[in-house]
């Protein structure tokens, strides 16, 4: 873990706004697409890079904003790894994302999240939060191959299911679906019908496969060396050097998964989930002095 001060924070344009506060990941996930080279990493991807003046470049960037807009989080690197447990510079912005009535969607693997429980509760009642959580693989002995640093599926249902009980809105990302390891029937069917029971809004799906690129395709086909020997060869075989890897299985799997969702009055097109959390609802808000 390094620190640096950095410039700016925030990305994106007026109405909805990202933030990085770390820079790498700790959660080990063999997949991980942050890996890939055109990230321009120039330390060690364990190696966390924090921005330990990401509080104060927020609180001043919202001081000056009239308009009021969702920030998200968790897009590249996990708001909640490891180090969020000593330095609680999620929590920190999080603080100041409710002070300005801004809204909040979060996007981690990571039970830490529930620390900060009470914060994201009255974010929602101030402004609107959103929970997302990635499910990929609902065994738990293959959980821990394929995300080996972070809580297995069953805890992180358990953190849908608290949400839903607070009322906060939760999204899963259904991403990545690995072929030949986590692409069965079974699988999506367990996820699913786990997401139907923690009352989830909606679900993401990009094709039932996976991605990659230079960068985390070494990382991932070592992994697959170490844990699915041959499968790195039936891979080669299968796709070559593509990018996209969907899996054989897509068609039915995604069948299984849509079906699921209307059913169960669950968002399933990305669009409208990425929408629905992008826009922030008109509500009254003031801010006091004594928050300034």
């Amino acid at each position: 873990m390094h620190f640096v001060d950095a410039k700016g924070l925030l990305t994106g344009k007026s109405g909805y706004y990202g933030m990085n506060i770390y820079r790498g990941c700790s959660h080990g996930c063999i997949y991980c697409d942050s890996r890939s080279k055109c990230y321009q990493f120039t330390h060690p991807f364990e190696d966390i890079e924090v921005k330990r003046n990401a509080p104060e470049l927020l609180e001043k960037t919202l001081r000056s904003k009239r308009k009021r807009c969702m920030i998200g989080t968790g897009a590249m690197s996990d708001p909640y790894m490891h180090c969020e447990e000593d330095l609680r510079l999620t929590r920190k912005c999080l603080e100041i994302i409710k002070r300005y009535g801004f809204g909040a969607a979060i996007q981690t693997k990571s039970d830490r999240i529930l620390q900060d429980v009470d914060l994201l509760d009255e974010i929602n009642r101030t402004a609107k939060c959103v929970v997302q959580i990635t499910l990929t693989t609902y065994d738990d002995d293959l959980c821990r191959i394929l995300e080996p640093n972070v809580c297995n599926t069953k805890r992180r249902i358990e953190v849908l299911k608290v949400m839903q009980e607070r009322g906060i809105p939760t999204i899963v990302w259904l991403t990545p679906i690995l072929p030949f390891i986590n692409d069965t029937e079974e699988n999506i069917t367990s996820i699913m019908n786990e997401c139907v029971r923690a009352g989830v809004k909606g679900i993401i799906d990009f094709g039932m496969g996976l991605t990659l690129r230079d960068g985390d395709r070494e990382y991932y086909y070592a992994a697959l060396d170490k844990y699915f020997p041959g499968l790195k060869h039936r891979y080669i075989r299968t796709y070559g050097n593509s990018y996209e890897l969907p899996s054989p299985k897509a068609k039915e799997l995604t069948e299984i998964y849509k079906r699921i969702c209307k059913e169960n009055r669950m968002m399933s097109d990305p669009e409208v989930c990425f929408r629905y959390m992008r826009e922030l609802p008109e509500k009254k808000f003031q801010i006091s002095i004594f928050d300034l």
